[in-house]
């Protein structure tokens, strides 16, 4: 199977010379996928599709004269099994530094290391086809300077293939969203509950309440804007922040813990699906995969101990 799977490299996106038949330009036009993928050989790659990818500009069209008739759909993604199946719902897939807690058990986002990120990003990108992948920057890769954030950025997008990457901040981060933004880099901006900030804001509480705080979130929503952020995040804020800026703001926002009225929506993808038993305030749950996969286990368990599996359907006989 690896002999295999090496006689089929992988191709940047855009190599219209991977198919040589008449019809090469329109297939090349139609493939989304960073890579051709050989389907044959194994069950983790996926099926290319013929679709277009969105862009950030296409998200960015979507809020038209301060509303958004359609509102974006949004999920976080860490692995490319995940990818496909998220990806025909979504507009946006996020490769958030959540995965800290969700994939490795880490206490917190601030243990996430850029290598954990770009793996994880080029999983993503390489199990969908038709969403926006953004990348979050993970704590210390860009606070520093506007030329550490390039760095970083720079290697996220070359490594993954995704189309944005995401950092937190607002007013402090001003400069650094200019900075990537000239140089070619669309920004995701992410306000209110700033979860690398949680040492500083003394844990996981809404904000906003105070006049003081109403103020900055305000500020720093604008701030993003005018520094060239194509989206912001707003994230556990009380609700009439949410819908001020949501109003006043010409580039999407998309909310978590904040408001229906936001231009879209994110979750952790785990967390609507039940993966954990803590359920956050702002967390619908859709199912409950937890109890189904420990449902299954069991059987499969009992089963083995039972020596009912495998069966003759899963082993080979003589012919």
């Amino acid at each position: 199977m690896l002999g295999k799977l090496a006689a089929k490299p992988a191709l940047a996106r855009g190599n219209c010379q991977a198919f040589p038949s008449e019809d090469s330009a329109a297939r090349c036009a139609l493939m989304s996928s960073t890579f051709q993928l050989d389907t044959g050989t194994s069950r983790a790659n996926p099926m290319p599709a013929p679709m277009k990818r969105l862009t950030v500009p296409a998200i960015q069209r979507r809020k038209f004269k301060g509303k958004t008739e359609q509102p974006l759909v949004m999920l976080t993604a860490y692995t490319a099994r995940q990818a496909q199946l998220l990806d025909p719902h979504c507009d946006l897939l996020l490769v958030g530094d959540s995965l800290g807690q969700v994939i490795y058990g880490l206490p917190s986002s601030l243990q996430v290391t850029l290598d954990m990120m770009c793996a994880h990003g080029a999983a993503v990108v390489r199990g969908s086809y038709h969403s926006v992948v953004v990348v979050d920057m993970p704590f210390g890769s860009y606070e520093t300077s506007p030329q550490q954030a390039f760095a970083s950025a720079s290697r996220i997008l070359a490594e993954t293939g995704c189309a944005a990457v995401k950092l937190e901040g607002g007013v402090a981060m001003a400069e650094t969203i200019a900075f990537l933004s000239a140089r070619g880099i669309p920004v995701m901006a992410h306000v209110g509950l700033t979860p690398q900030a949680v040492n500083t804001l003394g844990g996981y509480n809404a904000r906003g309440r105070s006049q003081q705080e109403h103020e900055k979130i305000i500020s720093d929503g604008q701030a993003v804007q005018s520094a060239g952020a194509f989206a912001v995040v707003i994230e556990g804020v009380i609700e009439p922040i949410a819908i001020t800026l949501t109003k006043t703001l010409e580039i999407p926002t998309i909310g978590i813990g904040a408001s229906a009225q936001c231009d879209g929506q994110v979750l952790v993808t785990e967390d609507m699906l039940g993966m954990f038993e803590r359920v956050p305030r702002f967390v619908k749950r859709y199912e409950e995969i937890a109890e189904t996969i420990s449902g299954a286990v069991e059987r499969y368990a009992t089963e083995v101990r039972a020596r009912s599996f495998p069966g003759i359907d899963q082993t080979y006989q003589p012919k």
